[in-house]
């Protein structure tokens, strides 16, 4: 992660401009909130973002992250104006600067932490950064999802790192290749959403979805999601040595030792996280 742990301590005192966060019985809930430039980011909200994960990532009483936005668009991508070198800092920040630039796909690869998109409208560019990035994207049926880059002389490179695993190598290149929008379904098809839903479900899905989660254990899907990311960087011979000692860590914590205790006596799991 772009940010220490203890750059993270005093998370519940930093000031946010562009998202709103909130943290409420072990869900970090984090919603986009730049409205009248369509959820674009641009470095103070990407930093804000990679910031607010890094506080997932390192504390343990975060078990699921939910990822929603504010106003007619989820997000449009990256604000082009920003990239270009214009000011585009609206309102005041107190999150500081990380050591490096703001990689999303990065961010999100490193929360290992359960992440559900609850998507209410479209989703065009960068945006896919963050979707890909999810481990669940539920979306509204009318969203659309979209990659123009092409169509004004750029090309969504950084997102083909995010979408490779998700979709076939054709498929991801015609979506980059076309610039072809696609509705929900055809983005569920294709890998990008998991549920489509009616926009008076979207809000109910999505909790049954923490729900769920929430009854497993939070510390063996922590070392779960870093060892699925691990193993990207793993050859065939280093894998199942590597998969074999995460096992025994995991089964080293308090929740494997709760987990079996609680099916022992047939009870329910109490976790701690641990």
């Amino acid at each position: 992660m772009l940010y220490t742990q203890e750059q993270t301590a005093n998370f519940a005192e930093q000031s946010f401009a562009y998202l709103i966060v909130e943290e409420k019985e072990n869900v970090l809930t984090i919603t986009l909130n730049r409205p009248d430039k369509r959820n674009a980011f641009h470095m103070p909200l990407a930093n804000e973002l990679a910031y607010a994960l890094a506080y997932a990532h390192y504390n343990n009483s975060i078990w699921c992250v939910v990822l929603k936005a504010n106003g007619p668009t989820f997000c449009a991508g990256a604000d082009l104006k920003a990239f270009a070198g214009a000011d585009t800092t609206e309102k005041p920040s107190t999150i500081p600067m990380p050591k490096d630039m703001v990689k999303l796909g990065d961010e999100f690869n490193g929360l290992h932490k359960p992440c559900i998109a609850q998507v209410h409208a479209d989703v065009y560019a960068g945006g896919f950064l963050m979707i890909g990035g999810a481990t669940h994207v539920v979306a509204v049926e009318s969203a659309k999802f979209g990659l123009p880059e092409v169509k004004r002389g750029i090309f969504p490179f950084q997102v083909m790192a995010t979408l490779e695993p998700l979709m076939s190598a054709r498929q991801l290149l015609d979506l980059c290749l076309r610039a072809k929008t696609l509705t929900a379904q055809e983005a569920k098809e294709v890998g990008l959403v998991s549920v489509v839903v009616q926009p008076d479900r979207l809000e109910e899905t999505v909790q049954n979805l923490v729900s769920d989660i929430k009854e497993q254990s939070p510390t063996a899907i922590r070392l779960g999601l870093k060892a699925f990311q691990e193993m990207k960087t793993k050859n065939a011979d280093d894998k199942h040595k590597y998969l074999h000692a995460m096992l025994m860590q995991c089964l080293q914590s308090k929740d494997a030792a709760e987990g079996l205790l609680a099916f022992k006596e047939k009870r329910k799991a109490v976790w701690k996280g641990e």
